[in-house]
């Protein structure tokens, strides 16, 4: 066991790339001891890959990257100026609530940096704000990626907990909720403190024109329940009513309607049980096929082929990770690696509080040195089997986990989007990392209610029924 995991350390030590140092240390372990023949190793590998939910990998990134192509985020960037802006740190409540709303699109805080961050920053920069703040905000907002629904971390963990990734989805949906109040009160306090005003006037015509809009959004399912009531089949109600959608958005020309509706026809889907989690990702490429292709026109089969390119780079990495991750995962049970933590954990105490805090502690340190999809990859084999002694619920754990390696994805030395914003914003890491110090307590706040608080996590997929 000493073995593996300092071999693996080791390698990263060095600079090796997560994954090899992960297959390496995994193959120098069979080599030494023999614990399985080669060609089992082979099958474990494969098998790692081998399942239907990790389908929806490369459609999310596929979608994702499809609605930064078409100009999706330039239009959720508007309607949240409209919606927000007049408020004082106007464009930091911006950056929030367009985080918000493409967290609903992405499913990855790299995404959600990379995609409407790029724009955000550079609005607050021209707007005077300083640029330590823009890249905090930023930084912060970007966490909500892959808590609100789609989450590829939450398509990982589910795999590897075999735990109901709709679920997992649905329980996303409160702790993105809380953890974007905290961040709002956050540049309330910091407006207030360092004199921040509004950067758009208030005007009662935009901010109505954005209600408008929202309620809009929201009178979709409404609508599809008031006609499936009077008798109409499901089918026909949803092609009805996206169809009079479509002929309103054109009429009034909506800034984001379409857009907009990216999360209402995903959540609404898997919650109606239309489609799986993974025929979402599907059905979340084809809608942002239609609105660049058709609706909006700003996509060309160029851009399109582009996009897919770099979403098979993307995949081929992600899934890289996730079959080296897997052998090593395997052979830290086959060596006992996870009962001996789990016995060692439990004699130090019987009560789950004190295990989660020794969790977080771990996650958060796990957090600093690997990429998220292996640290999910690795730790749900040795986590689970203490979390269940705990009577902890497995899609409550998969929310924490989701979180504290979210918080590692902000802290040197390997947090990718640490390096991302500093690309951006042309700061060194230095300053990139001190600029999100700050911004790491709303953070700790929502990992705090959402560890204490299960209700905060499990209410909502139980109301739906999705759990027990």
């Amino acid at each position: 066991m000493l073995l593996l995991i300092g071999s693996a350390v080791g390698l990263m030590i060095v600079g090796a790339p997560v994954a090899v140092a992960l297959a390496t240390a995994s193959l120098l372990y069979l080599v030494v001891y023999g614990v399985a023949p080669d060609i089992i190793a082979a099958q474990r590998m494969i098998a790692g890959v081998e399942s239907f939910p990790l389908l929806a990998v490369p459609f999310f990134v596929l979608a994702g990257n499809l609605m930064n192509i078409a100009g999706v985020t330039g239009r959720i960037y508007a309607f949240a100026l409209a919606l927000v802006g007049w408020m004082k740190g106007g464009l930091a409540q911006v950056n929030i609530i367009g985080s918000v709303i493409f967290s609903g699109m992405s499913g990855t805080a790299l995404a959600d940096a990379a995609g409407i961050g790029t724009i955000e920053i550079k609005a607050m920069k021209d707007h005077g704000y300083p640029t330590e703040a823009a890249v905090g905000v930023t930084a912060a907002s970007a966490t909500l990626g892959p808590i609100i629904p789609p989450s590829l971390p939450f398509v990982i963990y589910g795999m590897m907990a075999n735990v109901s990734i709709g679920a997992l989805f649905m329980a996303g949906i409160l702790p993105g909720v809380v953890m974007t109040a905290l961040m709002m009160g956050t540049v309330a306090i910091f407006a207030h403190r360092k004199g921040w005003g509004s950067d758009t006037p208030f005007e009662l015509r935009r901010l109505g024109a954005a209600a408008i809009e929202v309620v809009v959004v929201f009178c979709v399912p409404l609508a599809i329940y008031a006609l499936v009531r009077t008798g109409v089949s499901v089918n026909i109600a949803v092609i009805a009513v996206l169809v009079a959608l479509v002929l309103l958005d054109w009429w009034f020309d909506f800034s984001a309607v379409m857009a907009l509706m990216t999360p209402i026809i995903l959540i609404g889907g898997m919650t109606m049980g239309w489609f799986t989690p993974t025929e979402a990702a599907v059905a979340a490429v084809l809608w942002s096929l239609f609105l660049g292709l058709v609706r909006y026109r700003t996509m060309t089969w160029r851009t399109v082929a582009k996009a897919s390119f770099e979403t098979i780079e993307t995949t081929a990495s992600v899934l890289f990770i996730v079959t080296a991750a897997s052998i090593f995962a395997w052979l830290l049970t086959v060596s006992q690696a996870a009962t001996l933590f789990s016995n060692f954990v439990f004699s130090l105490t019987d009560n789950w509080w004190a295990f989660l805090i020794l969790a977080n502690i771990l996650l958060l340190v796990v957090g600093c040195f690997l990429d998220t999809i292996a640290a999910i990859t690795i730790l749900v084999p040795i986590l689970m089997p203490i979390a269940a002694r705990y009577g902890i619920d497995p899609v409550h754990l998969g929310l924490i986990i989701t979180l504290n390696l979210m918080i590692g994805l902000l802290t040197p030395p390997v947090g990718m989007i640490l390096y991302v914003l500093s690309r951006i914003s042309k700061l060194s890491i230095e300053r990139t990392t001190i600029a999100i110090l700050p911004w790491l307590v709303p953070l700790f706040i929502a990992l705090g209610i959402i560890t204490f608080v299960p209700a905060v996590t499990l209410w909502l997929p139980t109301q739906l029924g999705l759990i027990r």
